[in-house]
């Protein structure tokens, strides 16, 4: 019998025949069977009964009674196959092939064999109808293909036999994880079968390979419509995986291959709408290339090809904006339209499809004759679609949004008239969850915007906010359409100055930090957030717009929701538990434990296999999933029902326990400061003659008096700097100063944090000075003259930093310097060995001290330091990556110490860290609000007080700072006296007064402190 179970024929050799060949092997060759000729090849041998020796006898005789009943089984095996007799079916498997196997235990030679024989007269039976149980002949093919791993002759026949029984499991069960592991298995099979053997025929028919892909296909398919019916994320997750699997076992040359390309690539363009991931959306266009490419201009579906290559291409040109991807995309969709011609079944779709490329070229280049001609096209497709068609709903706010757009231009009334009752026509025909009431909704508050632009009539703007509110609380639609929805609502509120503005910005938030939590990486989720037009100033402009409703508890709450959105949410997987765990223990383990999976899961290296990358992006679904519903069990116990919602205005003011946090807001609507005092209400601070573009102006003009300032000679005035600072001074600060010597009362000399935001951020508030002379010839002090300032990328930041300062151990002190870099990475740093020296010098005796530079400072070793020490002085080249602030690095000897490689660590004994090095405090100017720099990495990680940098440090003249900034920092340590990390912005302030006369304004500038 042949590996199917095909009976080929009996052996008719007599026994003198077959001893004649001796030693020699010989082959016997058999008719035709499934047009392949199969050989045996034999070898005759003889044995000894004789020669027993230890038992050996009786292990001949096992295995002669082993051969017999084997033959007799595969006897009774043909005779079921020829006759159909159920009996010689069961005396087969029970008598015989069961026998055979009981006789050969685990380690014996021959039990897989024996396993293979039982297994496949049970699937023979079961296929038949004669035999039930499919599931323990499963069990045992699968012993048996773990008895013949890679590289046994057998392995691929085992391969085939476990895919052939879970193929007829599926059949009958329509178990999807039997589909998954048959495309797996046959994966394995197909390349362990050259081309014309047995074996790779049936593995290719009809019931093999063949129809898996096409299982796979069909499955994909109505996953996908259920996807688009219901929205479930994990439908159309499942759709993309057994996608991949169709085409990955198809082909380069089947026939078929282009429908499972085009299949593939419509599941994830479907999965881009939702989720928006970019890569998704590349790769579904690269299929629909391949899959035209593949599909003759004969070819009956070519048209499909066509119009779903330009589909794919009008989406890449609404993200991208490259003019070439909708001209294409309308080319594509005219040579489909000829290709399905009136009375074709789909001329109706593509005229629609056509439709909207030319409406989405209209809306960017606003070319009249494209709109005039949608709209035809669109009442043309409509009047052919069936009233009841799934689908007309489409074709009706389709031709609703153009008329929108027509009568913005022509304020033709019936225009608009038309375009509401379309799109509530659409409305009453679908579900409450359908995820296309999403984009009803969507069109239907542009339609009301566009005629209150017109008529004025107040009640279309609350229609409007109506639709605008129904559209980003949809639940079944993905999160980033809804986020654009959210983004339109609160510039539209703010524009018409309605009251929901404030509303509008708090749904933008939620929507995304729920987004940018389902990403799987770090650099995914700065990519998530940096998406989406406009999104980058929402922190800011939604604490604005509570500002000016006088608002300020809710304009501190917000400006933290949006600020810091990265470490916010890393941060959330790090949340100390103790409290919980006295309450509830249980829940304490569960959520740490989940959090701990999450961590390990999240990475920051970005997949290039994209079906592995799929599966890792679902685990991390799920996992999150799972952690969403801990903690909304947790919030069910008693004193937790705010745990890791949002911090309260009271959870904030925390951060000013020591002394006041001052938020600048800077935003296209206002210019303002928020200062959050010890205890009370905050105060609001307003700049009336600052707006963002002055903040922006004043921002580019620092960063050439810098440049210009790194060429001068150390005695020359900086005349420039000093008339940007007297304007910080003057503008920004001295009106905070004021609100905090008159109304708070504040002593001179005491701490003050300020959290800048957006355009704040690249201004040196710290050193706002008026460099002005009072009537009696004394200097009208500056900023540092009259309080101590530190920064804090957010209130939270601090809260979570003075919080973990109740863990302290035995303080540790490393310095790590790397003047040396190698070639390519900068050039050589002279002083650094002699301003490790010096620190070693100025750290006490008590310290645990130890020295890392040269060769000994690579990034593994910089790491380990930075996880074994509480204190750390590190002196090297730092640079920040503008494109990727993921990427900016400390300069070791053999590679980068990255952000992500800071990020990744969990140091929560680490006290302090001077980082003598470039731009370690300069954020992202893409998401300034995210306050993406190494300083903070290192405090995300556990440092709770950091000195760094805001721009290039000379380290001749930092020696200077940092020689000062220490001998503040342990003056008062030799009397035995215990590191104290909050004395950092104290002593950092008194070294930039201690070197006025050696290191000039921009290097004593260039030095921060964040943190406690």
């Amino acid at each position: 019998m042949l590996g199917s179970g095909e009976v080929v024929g009996k052996l008719g050799i007599s026994w003198d025949e077959l001893l004649n060949y001796g030693d020699e092997p010989f082959e016997l060759s058999f008719p035709s069977i499934c047009g392949y000729h199969p050989s045996l090849t034999l070898k005759a041998a003889v044995l000894h009964p004789c020669d027993d020796h230890d038992g050996a006898l009786f292990d001949s005789l096992v295995d002669c009674e082993i051969a017999r009943d084997t033959d007799a089984g595969h006897a009774r095996f043909v005779e079921y196959v020829t006759t159909k007799t159920v009996s010689y079916l069961n005396d087969a498997v029970e008598h015989f092939f069961q026998s055979v196997l009981d006789q050969c235990p685990v380690d014996h030679p021959d039990r897989a064999s024996a396993l293979a024989n039982l297994a496949s007269a049970r699937l023979k039976g079961y296929i038949q109808g004669d035999l039930e149980d499919i599931d323990s002949t499963i069990s045992l093919f699968r012993e048996a293909l773990a008895l013949r791993p890679q590289g046994h002759p057998d392995h691929p026949l085992s391969l085939y036999h476990l895919a052939e029984a879970l193929t007829w499991r599926y059949r009958e069960e329509d178990t999807t994880v039997d589909l998954h592991e048959c495309a797996q298995l046959y994966c394995k099979l197909l390349p362990l079968c050259p081309e014309g053997t047995y074996l790779r025929g049936i593995a290719v028919g009809a019931n093999g390979v063949d129809y898996v892909i096409r299982a796979c296909n069909d499955l994909s398919s109505a996953l996908c419509s259920r996807f688009r019916q219901r929205g479930g994320i994990d439908d159309i997750d499942e759709s993309i995986r057994v996608g991949r699997e169709a085409v990955s076992l198809c082909p380069q040359e089947a026939i078929n291959r282009d429908i499972y390309l085009n299949n593939l690539a419509v599941s994830l363009r479907c999965r881009f709408d939702h989720q928006g991931r970019s890569h998704d959306l590349d790769e579904a266009i690269c299929l629909y290339e391949e899959a035209l490419r593949i599909c003759p201009v004969w070819h009956e579906t070519r048209y499909a090809s066509l119009s779903t290559l330009g589909g794919a291409l009008r989406v890449r040109f609404i993200e991208r904006g490259d003019v070439d991807d909708i001209n294409r995309a309308i080319s594509l969709r005219r040579e489909a339209l000829i290709l399905s011609p009136p009375g074709h079944p789909h001329h109706d779709i593509i005229l629609n499809y056509l439709a909207i490329a030319l409406k989405i070229r209209y809306n960017e280049l606003d070319v009249s004759e494209d709109l005039n001609e949608a709209i035809d096209l669109y009442r043309k497709s409509l009047r052919l679609m069936r009233l009841d068609h799934p689908e007309r709903h489409r074709r009706l706010y389709n031709l609703s949004s153009a008329l929108s757009s027509r009568f913005t231009k022509t304020q033709e009334n019936q225009d608009i008239e038309e375009a509401i009752r379309l799109c509530q026509e659409s409305l009453d025909v679908l579900p409450s969850l359908h995820p296309d009431r999403y984009t009803s909704h969507s069109w239907l508050n542009m339609a009301y915007l566009s005629r209150y632009q017109v008529q004025h009539n107040p009640a279309d703007l609350s229609l409007a906010v109506d639709n605008f509110r129904l559209a980003s609380g949809h639940p079944t639609q993905g999160f980033p359409q809804r986020i654009i929805e959210a983004i339109h609502w609160a510039r539209q509120a703010e524009v018409y100055q309605h009251e929901s503005a404030l509303e509008a910005y708090q749904m933008c938030l939620e929507l995304f930090d729920n987004h940018v939590m389902t990403r799987s990486s770090i650099i995914s989720r700065r990519e998530a957030a940096t998406a989406f037009r406009g999104a980058r100033s929402l922190p800011v402009d939604a604490a604005s717009c509570a500002i000016r409703r006088d608002n300020l508890r809710q304009a501190v709450e917000l400006a933290e929701q949006g600020r810091g959105q990265q470490w916010s949410l890393a941060s959330r997987l790090r949340t100390p538990l103790e409290d919980l765990e006295s309450t509830s223990p249980k829940l304490a383990h569960k959520l740490s434990e989940l959090s701990k999976s999450l961590s390990d899961a999240q990475g920051s290296a970005t997949l290039t296999d994209r079906a592995a990358a799929d599966v890792a992006a679902t685990q991390y679904r799920r996992l999150m999933e799972k952690w969403g519903a801990a903690v909304a069990e947790i919030r069910n116990v008693k004193g937790f029902s705010r745990f890791l919602l949002p911090p309260s205005y009271e959870d904030l003011q925390a951060a000013a326990r020591y002394g006041p946090v001052i938020i600048l807001v800077a935003s296209e609507y206002s210019c303002s400061a928020i200062v959050v005092p010890t205890s009370g209400e905050p105060y609001h601070v307003s700049f009336p003659s600052i707006t963002l573009t002055d903040l922006k102006n004043l921002k580019d003009r620092f960063a050439r008096a810098i440049r210009n300032a790194s060429v001068m000679r150390p005695k020359q005035p900086r005349n420039d700097l000093m008339a940007l600072l007297r304007t910080v001074w003057d503008e920004i600060m001295l009106p905070v100063v004021n609100v905090l010597q008159q109304s708070l009362k504040l002593k001179s000399h005491s701490r003050i944090w300020l959290c800048p935001t957006a355009a704040f951020t690249s201004i040196p508030l710290h050193a706002a000075h008026p460099f002005r002379t009072n009537a009696d010839r004394s200097k009208e002090p500056c900023l540092e003259d009259l309080y101590i300032c530190s920064y804090t990328p957010t209130l939270s930041a601090l809260v979570r930093s003075r919080q973990m300062m109740k863990k302290r151990v035995a303080p540790s002190f490393v310095t790590i310097g790397q003047g040396q870099p190698g070639a390519g990475k900068g050039k050589a740093l002279l002083a650094v060995d002699s301003e490790l020296e010096l620190v070693g010098k100025l750290v006490p005796a008590t310290a645990n001290r130890t020295t890392m530079s040269g060769d000994a400072a690579t990034r593994a070793g910089a790491l380990e330091a930075l996880q074994q020490n509480t204190w750390v002085h590190l002196a090297c080249h730092g640079k920040q990556d503008p494109k990727q602030p993921y990427n900016s690095h400390f300069v070791m000897r053999d590679e980068h110490l990255t952000l992500l490689d800071i990020m990744e660590n969990d140091i929560p004994h680490a006290e302090f860290a001077f980082l003598s090095a470039c731009h370690t405090a300069v954020g992202d100017e893409k998401t300034p609000d995210e306050v993406i720099h190494l300083a903070a990495g290192l405090q995300f990680s556990g440092f709770k007080s950091v000195v760094g940098t805001l721009w290039q440090v000379d380290d001749a003249v930092a020696k200077h700072v940092v020689q000062a900034f220490y001998q503040n920092m342990f003056e008062d340590l030799e009397g035995g006296g215990v590191m104290d990390c909050t004395k950092a912005a104290w002593a950092l302030n008194r070294a930039t007064h201690a070197v006025k006369t050696k290191v000039p304004l921009e290097q004593r500038m260039v030095f921060i402190h964040i943190g406690v």
